[in-house]
């Protein structure tokens, strides 16, 4: 690691303060100032005083995260010297033009670190579905030192072992959680036209078609990146094949399910539904899937919050600290992969 007085490469950090003061620890902080000599002493916030930086012929690092405002080609054309946007989060189409790549800048994201605790919050509905606990709890809750719970014992499709479940999308989230689906008697799926048979049984599942998917699993886990070929890709006709009973998870993108087909389908009581994305986001106050007892929102929290976003930052810092010293990146965001990026 670079040495106090070395020559170290200049960096600024281009994010609100209320971003920064979550995406930092001082012990992460102070790695960060080791690393990097910080031309800033707090984060810029604003779009034009980054555009009119004083030492934007100096900077060879810019350092993103939520909120930062977006960085085009013309505005990065004023930074002859920058060689890295690490950017401490997942999404990046939003922040980066992705012309800057033409110019031999390289770009880092955090998406695999944010990918983990989107894949925690799916297993931990897997596996509480399965079990029905939430029918244990709202039956116990209301009935009290009445309830038995003698007829969920006799049902023989209670429990997690031989379940199927159904992952839509090989992204990192969806990766992610077949490593944690591993140790589970599951019989796990994935449809995934980029994956092929053999890559897939390396990931623990069996390849199948989307249609077979949904019509096979007991539950089905939308893990697939917003794209132009996956919005509105389960529509009526995939979720109609859905089993009775059957619950669909989604934390990727509203956008990828038709809302108002799957509302249709939720109305019928024939299935459930765990969302922490939605089409829009947040809610309008009318919609009808707040008043559904089947349905379980979330404000989009399934990703990096509190102390998991610490992690996002210290895969950050590695990779900055990876690339100043081997000239390479674990997580690099490449100009022929960026159409599959989230």
């Amino acid at each position: 690691m670079s040495q106090p007085g070395a020559d170290r490469p200049k960096a600024t950090v281009l994010m609100p303060m209320a971003t920064f003061e979550m995406q930092f620890l001082p012990s992460q902080l102070e790695r960060l100032r080791a690393l990097c000599e910080l031309v800033d002493p707090s984060p810029v916030e604003a779009l034009e005083d980054f555009r009119s930086h004083s030492d934007s012929d100096k900077i060879q690092v810019v350092i993103t995260g939520w909120g930062a405002p977006p960085l085009s080609d013309d505005v990065l054309a004023h930074y002859p010297k920058l060689a890295l946007i690490a950017h401490c989060a997942g999404s990046l189409k939003q922040i980066v033009d992705p012309r800057i790549l033409s110019r031999g800048i390289r770009i880092t994201t955090s998406a695999l670190a944010n990918a983990q605790p989107v894949a925690e919050y799916t297993l931990a509905y897997i596996l509480r579905w399965n079990k029905r606990l939430d029918v244990f709890e709202a039956g116990y809750r209301q009935e009290r030192d009445r309830f038995s719970a003698e007829a969920l014992h006799r049902e023989r499709n209670l429990g997690n072992t031989g379940r199927s479940v159904g992952i839509v999308g090989a992204s990192r989230v969806g990766r992610s959680l077949m490593n944690l689906l591993a140790p589970f008697d599951l019989d796990v799926l994935l449809t995934d036209p980029m994956v092929s048979s053999d890559e897939t049984a390396g990931l623990g599942a069996s390849k199948v078609s989307l249609s077979d998917l949904m019509r096979l699993s007991d539950i089905v886990s939308v893990n697939a990146p917003l794209l132009p070929e996956t919005e509105g890709m389960i529509g009526r006709e995939q979720l109609a094949l859905m089993r009775d009973g059957s619950l669909l998870i989604n934390t990727a993108r509203g956008h990828v399910i038709d809302q108002d087909a799957l509302i249709d389908q939720l109305k019928t009581g024939r299935i459930s539904a765990v969302l922490d994305v939605t089409d829009p986001e947040p809610l309008p106050a009318s919609s009808p899937l707040y008043d559904l007892n089947n349905v379980v929102l979330t404000p989009h929290v399934a990703g990096s919050l509190g102390r998991e976003i610490h992690r996002m930052t210290a895969l950050t810092l590695s990779e900055i600290e990876l690339f100043f010293h081997e000239a390479r990146l674990e997580h690099e965001i490449r100009a022929d992969d960026w159409s599959t990026r989230a």
